[in-house]
């Protein structure tokens, strides 16, 4: 499992590395395709889908490619919009096919389209932002790199249970260590590509903390829906949203720190 483990992760920043510097297009294509993927994933675990492909999803992954073009040709003028054009077009579906879906299959696929889709728009959007193609690395820095330096600390001096109930293998001592190895990557990044330390470190430190939330919140999704994975995608990791979890969360946070501490 652990080898398993290992070439998948290998293979997935190979693939995060090429799709994130080439940019543009090959990027926008690339989260989308992701995004759908998730969306899919949640709609099984939600019961969206129940066993066939329906108008419902399929009005999701719609509002879904709508956003992505238009957050790609301008986000600040056409992105909120093509939000609330989402949540029209599935309220269109809701109300015309009524009494075939319930509230809580509606509420799920407009969730999916902000949880999967919107948040992670947010790693093409940092990648557009000037100087982008560094600072977009620091989502992945405060995410991946959480999660790295807090599993060993945890597994080192962890002690003290961090949410027992929801992730009774998480520890304070590990949340600690995770924070500061992600500011400590921050740092040793700034230094190699000539950016702000403190700045950098910042981010990283409050992106950290963030991407704690967005790990336990999906864990937190996949008890109440009684499963273990939300996918078998990636082999030893489970789906698309067991691995991209924190960097949902920590995408736009960073985005917005990035134009609020960097000034951008």
């Amino acid at each position: 499992m652990f080898k398993t483990r290992l070439i998948s992760g290998i293979l997935l920043v190979a693939a995060a590395l090429l799709t994130i510097i080439s940019g543009n297009y090959v990027l926008l294509f690339t989260l989308a395709c992701v995004s759908v993927i998730g969306m899919n994933e949640l709609y099984h675990a939600m019961k969206v889908r129940e066993e066939k492909l329906n108008l419902l999803e399929l009005a999701g992954y719609a509002g879904a490619a709508v956003y992505y073009a238009a957050a790609f040709a301008d986000f600040e003028r056409y992105g909120t919009m093509a939000i609330i054009g989402a949540l029209v077009l599935i309220m269109f579906v809701y109300v015309f096919s009524y009494p075939k879906y319930d509230a809580n299959q509606v509420m799920a696929a407009y969730f999916g389209f902000l949880y999967v889709a919107v948040m992670l728009s947010f790693i093409l959007l940092t990648r557009n932002l000037e100087g982008g193609q560094f600072i977009v690395w620091l989502i992945f820095f405060c995410s991946w790199g959480c999660d790295t330096c807090a599993y060993c600390v945890g597994m080192l001096i962890g002690k003290h249970k961090m949410a027992p109930v929801l992730s009774p293998k998480k520890s304070v001592e590990g949340a600690v260590g995770g924070v500061a190895g992600a500011a400590l990557l921050g740092v040793i990044y700034a230094a190699a590509t000539d950016g702000k330390m403190a700045e950098y470190a910042l981010i990283c430190a409050v992106g950290a903390l963030i991407s704690m939330v967005g790990d336990l919140a999906a864990s937190a999704i996949k008890r109440n829906q009684g499963i273990k994975d939300y996918g078998k995608l990636i082999p030893g990791h489970g789906g698309i949203l067991d691995r991209f979890d924190s960097v949902i969360f920590t995408a736009p946070v960073i985005y917005y720190l990035a134009k609020m501490v960097l000034g951008i």
